[in-house]
């Protein structure tokens, strides 16, 4: 027996109901047909709407944080692409990226590409913080910071996703190092992952290297748990002049 056409609305009003049963006299063979009542990727309700409106929030973040010359980077080494869409699924595991090479290799414009792939997948928070090692002991220094040197330090280690360009570029003092060695340390046993850039290698032999430069208690942590990208080439900026 076909199904009866009332038994699409549930409980119909009085008119409605009349409505309907003048219809199911006059089309005693008129049955309800399925209905697709699930949201289509352009509405709400459907992940990939709240996917692409938690992306268009995320990008907004980045541009803020990023300087013009880096608004259009994207991250076109596939380790750096990796690394990225690791943090977006879950910034717990994924650990940290240290992209090494010479001048004008494109370290940091790679950098800004992660940070900017890891805003495009959408991900369920999008909190970022984007300075050079030089700014970071800039702010740290006694009067460097209005919100003084322990509160400055806290945020850095407590930002979700943090950009450091330029690490080991500074005249290493025991100060630089103790500071540094705090930051990564703590973001290293929260599990925060950051995104390095350094002129220096990770350790070479008979060469400077991060572990001359910082020391090995920060090395040590930076190779558990990070993926070490080499940039190699001419310099680019030359290159473009």
């Amino acid at each position: 027996m076909p199904e009866p056409i009332t038994a699409l609305t549930g409980k119909p009003t009085a008119a409605l109901g009349r409505i309907l049963a003048g219809l199911q006299e006059r089309h005693p063979h008129l049955t309800a047909g399925p209905v697709d009542d699930c949201p289509s990727p352009d509405e709400p309700g459907h992940p990939e709407y709240h996917r692409r409106q938690r992306a268009e929030w995320a990008l907004r973040r980045w541009e803020t944080a990023t300087p013009p010359r880096y608004r259009q980077a994207e991250a076109t080494v596939p380790a750096v692409q990796d690394w990225a869409e690791r943090v977006a699924a879950d910034p717990a595991t994924a650990g940290s990226l240290l992209l090494t090479g010479t001048t004008g290799t494109g370290k940091t414009h790679q950098a800004y590409g992660a940070l900017r792939h890891i805003a495009a997948a959408g991900p369920s928070t999008y909190e970022i913080r984007a300075l050079t090692a030089a700014d970071m002991y800039g702010l740290l220094r006694p009067n460097g910071s209005p919100r003084g040197v322990e509160e400055e330090l806290r945020r850095l280690c407590r930002v979700p996703l943090l950009l450091l360009d330029d690490l080991g570029s500074a005249k290493a003092t025991e100060w630089t190092e103790e500071v540094t060695y705090r930051l990564i340390n703590e973001r290293y046993n929260a599990c925060r992952p950051t995104a390095y850039t350094s002129n220096l290698p990770a350790r070479a032999q008979g060469a400077p290297d991060l572990a001359s430069a910082l020391g090995e208690r920060i090395v040590s942590r930076l190779s558990e748990d990070t993926t070490v990208v080499g940039m190699t080439g001419p310099d680019r900026r030359r290159a473009a002049a």
